[in-house]
């Protein structure tokens, strides 16, 4: 059995060399998703630890602001959903029910980008 490390807001923040208020916000704004205990504390996985350290990469080494950051999260997605349509074993689907798919994921790109 695996178990998932957990990292309470205050030492996740701490690693990340961030705020808690900047974690809340990032929250508040849908970039990440917490799960949160029984009593309402905000705990995360090493999944959104990876996800933060991305967002203040793309914000402050970048200079993105946080709708494109937004924007780029979502983007990437898309592309995670298309990415495994595309090798085997489901690229073995039959070919209508593939090319629908994959065609899905990027109206769903395109709609993220206004195009």
């Amino acid at each position: 059995m695996s178990q998932t490390e957990l990292y309470l807001i205050s030492v996740a923040a701490r690693m990340l060399d961030m705020h808690p208020q900047t974690l809340r916000k990032y929250e508040r704004l849908g970039l990440v998703r917490p799960i949160r205990t029984g009593g309402s504390m905000r705990v995360y996985t090493r999944t959104e630890l990876d996800r933060l350290r991305l967002i203040k990469q793309l914000v402050d080494e970048d200079g993105i602001n946080l709708a494109g950051v937004r924007r780029l999260l979502s983007i990437a997605e898309a592309v995670g959903k298309v990415r495994p349509l595309l090798r085997e074993p489901a690229a073995r689907q039959r070919p209508d029910d593939l090319r629908r798919q994959v065609a899905q994921q990027l109206d769903e790109i395109a709609r993220i980008l206004g195009v």
